[in-house]
């Protein structure tokens, strides 16, 4: 299982940015897909996760209304859409993938809100 984040870099206030999480080595659209973050200090929290056909999505308080997670099953991708930025949403993004009995992360990307 190899997952690899990219897209992130540093982008004013109210900026956008997309990041993407490309999956191999499994069977991408049986599980659920996730996007975590890690801000220095704080402890490592859940985003938003989507299910495998892409019908289900949930969101943390924090990012409702402004992140919008999905995924192309066709090119084993997962995305998460980032808008209406916020300093507060600086931190290091992972993706994540859950497939019994291990937890798989990507490396990260780190995402920068600032002016």
């Amino acid at each position: 299982v190899q997952l690899v984040e990219s897209g992130g870099g540093l982008v004013q206030p109210g900026g956008s940015l997309r990041l993407s999480c490309a999956a191999s080595g499994f069977t991408f659209s049986n599980y659920i897909m996730s996007w975590y973050r890690q801000a220095p200090g704080k402890e490592r929290e859940l985003v938003a996760s989507i299910s495998g056909t892409g019908g289900t999505t949930n969101y943390a308080d924090s990012v409702k209304g402004r992140f919008t997670i999905s995924r192309d099953n066709a090119r084993n991708t997962v995305y998460l859409q980032m808008n209406s930025l916020k300093p507060e949403d600086t931190a290091q993004y992972y993706c994540n993938t859950r497939i019994y009995p291990s937890i798989y992360w990507g490396q990260g990307t780190q995402v920068t809100v600032s002016s």
